[in-house]
């Protein structure tokens, strides 16, 4: 599966693996935990992150990830949207800091 990552006007797509979605379950799983406990979205502390929001902080690792040349987490990310948003195509992120401006695209 691809999912398009468009920062600004560049964009890359991240190749995922089919069987990276299931093999990482229990890290996805893991990671939902963790964002069950409240995130802080750039100025704001979000209680309960619905879905949108889940995938706007794991794009904000993407992005982390690409500034970093780091293919594997940026991969694993990509993954954990894919296997929360099946119908994903691109994320749209921004380099001005905030996340909650991200926006995904389905199909």
């Amino acid at each position: 599966m691809i999912l398009k990552i468009f920062v600004d006007e560049h964009e890359q797509e991240i190749n995922v693996p089919d069987d990276m979605i299931t093999d990482a379950k229990d890290y996805f799983d893991m990671l939902d935990k963790d964002m069950d406990q409240g995130y802080q979205m750039s100025r704001d502390w979000v209680e309960k992150p619905d879905l949108l929001q889940r995938c706007q902080i794991v794009s904000e690792r993407i992005l982390t990830a690409l500034e970093n040349d780091n293919k594997e987490t940026g991969t694993l990310m990509a993954a954990y949207i894919l296997s929360r948003v099946p119908s994903a195509y691109a994320m749209h992120l921004n380099l001005e800091g905030d996340m909650t401006m991200y926006d995904l695209e389905t199909r």
